[in-house]
């Protein structure tokens, strides 16, 4: 199971993600993919699978966020339980 799916797999559901963030820090997020209270309309200026990015939204600071899926480290979603594998 590559990142994508695994996100993908969690079908709406929360989970939570640890993966490295651009300054070099680690970051866990509670996050769920489907969320669209806040959209806008006007849809982004780039699409996030031509930069391995997936759009989530994350539930501790109530905004939408990306996670980068060449950094994800582990995600946990109930039955879930994807860990990256090549030791990044």
């Amino acid at each position: 199971m590559n990142p994508k799916s695994a996100i993908a797999a969690t079908s709406g559901r929360f989970f939570s993600a640890y993966f490295i963030k651009r300054d070099g820090s680690l970051r866990r997020m509670v996050a769920r993919i489907g969320v669209s209270k806040f959209v806008s309309g006007e849809g982004l200026a780039f699409d996030p699978a031509d930069f391995n990015l997936a759009v989530v939204w994350d539930a501790q600071k109530r905004a939408y966020r990306m996670i980068n899926l060449s950094t994800l480290l582990s995600l946990r979603c109930g039955a879930i339980n994807w860990r990256c594998d090549d030791g990044k």
